[in-house]
């Protein structure tokens, strides 16, 4: 089958690396010619302007988008110029869900069909397979399933369960309700993410009782500290975690693989960016009514982390020092 692939950052261009290798043809396009290059040396189309992509493609046409969510729209706009009655674009970025709602609905006005599809995979999907959540019209998405099937994991030789769930994509509901399951997925990594976080920030605090600390006001004293003389190996017991523990997942594979390249995570500063999602599940469970109370503080942490938290926090100070005169220490 053929289809064109507009974005070939991480993700994008590894997508048409794993197409082609199932035997589909794709039409590349990128801002950055040298992306388009690299897959053209693999066998991919390439093109060099979004008129030539579209073009290059048989109707009906099946454009797959991997761009981000803050130009999405824009690009949907100007394709939508370039088609006609019958093509299908499709959105594979972390856009929000209520966007694809609006943006279906203009197409559809133009005989178009929109295909939202999340997609979870990173950089690995090239190798794993992406998992795709889907939301759109039911004959569009049959028609792109020889397209999923190839992105997909594929599911487990033998198995006797039916549907495409088990093969890692699933066709989730109407336009809209692909990037609805995406939005919530990213919600729970990142409580996952924040649970994960803290819980090896307790076990590297382990050790509290062998510290010196301050003896001072402005110093909580630790009373017992016989019960902290812990020095673990947190790199290891992420590795010990990884094999038959109730909390092993592949977001602990790769957390124990960070630990043991760099046990310290000396290479990262600890801002932490949340690129919408997390916003936008917490958008939807707050006009839902649904209680998020895990999902609420992993985001806000992540607001902290920013540095969104320092002016608050210096005002903590200020209010220390109005009205018991305690001064503040410094930073550690």
């Amino acid at each position: 089958m053929q289809i064109g692939m507009m974005g070939l950052g991480r993700m994008g261009a590894n997508m048409v690396r794993r197409l082609m290798k199932s035997g589909h043809d794709c039409v590349a396009y990128d801002i950055n010619p040298d992306s388009v290059a690299a897959l053209v040396k693999e066998g991919a189309v390439g093109t060099t302007s979004m008129e030539e992509f579209v073009n290059k493609l048989a109707a009906p046409r099946h454009v797959w988008l991997m761009l981000p969510a803050a130009i999405t729209g824009k690009i949907v706009d100007q394709l939508a110029n370039l088609m006609k009655a019958g093509d299908t674009v499709i959105d594979g970025g972390n856009s929000n869900y209520r966007d694809a709602i609006d943006i279906a609905a203009k197409l559809s006005a133009k005989g178009l069909n929109f295909v939202d599809v999340g997609t979870s995979g990173g950089v690995w999907g090239l190798e794993r397979g992406y998992c795709l959540m889907i939301g759109g019209p039911d004959e569009a998405v049959r028609q792109l399933d020889p397209i999923f099937a190839a992105l997909a994991p594929g599911g487990t030789a033998g198995s006797k369960e039916t549907g495409t769930a088990p093969r890692g994509y699933l066709h989730c509901g109407p336009s809209g309700a692909g990037h609805f399951v995406k939005m919530v997925h990213n919600g729970i990594e990142y409580g996952m993410m924040a649970a994960y976080s803290e819980g090896f920030n307790i076990l590297k605090a382990a050790n509290a009782g062998k510290q010196e600390r301050a003896a001072d006001a402005e110093t909580t004293p630790l009373s017992e500290p016989q019960y902290y003389q812990f020095d673990i190996d947190i790199a290891e017991v992420a590795e010990v975690w990884r094999h038959g523990s109730v909390i092993n997942s592949w977001l602990l594979d790769l957390t124990a693989g960070a630990l043991k390249a760099d046990p310290q995570l000396s290479q990262f500063g600890g801002r932490v960016s949340d690129s919408g999602e997390g916003r936008w599940t917490l958008r939807a469970a707050i006009d839902m009514g649904v209680p998020a109370p895990v999902l609420s503080s992993a985001l806000f942490d992540r607001f902290s982390s920013q540095g969104h938290s320092e002016f608050a926090d210096k005002m903590l100070s200020a209010m220390r020092y109005a009205f018991g005169g305690h001064v503040e220490k410094p930073k550690a």
